[in-house]
């Protein structure tokens, strides 16, 4: 299905041309899900601050996405955060400024919605999505935080659903991003209609 193959590129996932480090060298590492880490919101706020302090008013907001976004949510131990900027080109408004905190522009990312960067190889695993404000692709990965955030039953269900792909595909990230897809769309028709039931709208940037 085309939607699933969509965002498990962009939000939830890269594909095998993308499982590098950010040296560019092949990553073969297992795929391993931990128990949430207290720790890692404190690593979102130190690697945002930085990002905040690289892009300045370019980035109108930066948060913390993704699993590791979750309290209580078991994840890979990588985090993602993403970037908001009014308009994606030209890219070297941007590039100049995450190469000089440590971060690379992968322009092999095949998602045109956003610039995808990732971290060099002596720093922490970290993947930055920068989106277009107010896009479609932006919207959907707060949303998806946000219901997770409100609703730990789905959060658990989730949790235990990726174990049991890691288990399965341990050494097949392609594989196993492909398996989570579709409980991923089942949370976003769920996500959907809170979001009319109480109103939601993203808060203001975490950093």
């Amino acid at each position: 299905m085309a939607y699933g193959r969509t965002i498990s590129i962009w939000c939830f996932g890269t594909r095998s041309w993308n499982n590098e480090d950010g040296g560019g060298r092949v990553v073969k590492d297992p795929i391993e899900i931990v128990p949430y880490s207290p720790d890692w919101p404190e690593r979102f706020r130190t690697i945002g601050s930085q990002v905040r302090r690289a892009l300045d008013a370019a980035a109108i907001r930066i948060d913390h996405i993704g699993s590791t976004a979750v309290p209580g949510l078991d994840a890979k131990p990588i985090i993602d955060i993403q970037v908001s900027v009014a308009s994606l080109e030209p890219i070297d408004a941007y590039r100049q400024r995450m190469i000089g905190i440590g971060y690379s522009w992968r322009s092999d990312n095949p998602d045109r919605t956003k610039r995808y960067f990732r971290e060099s190889p002596e720093m922490d695993r970290t993947h930055i999505h920068m989106r277009v404000r107010g896009s479609w692709s932006e919207q959907f990965a707060l949303l998806f935080r946000d219901y997770l955030r409100n609703c730990p039953e789905e959060a658990g269900a989730y949790a235990a659903m990726k174990r049991e792909q890691a288990q399965r595909f341990r050494l097949d990230r392609e594989s196993y991003v492909e398996a989570k897809e579709p409980m991923i769309w089942d949370i976003m028709r769920r996500a959907s209609r809170w979001s009319q039931a109480t109103g939601w709208a993203p808060g203001e940037s975490d950093i």
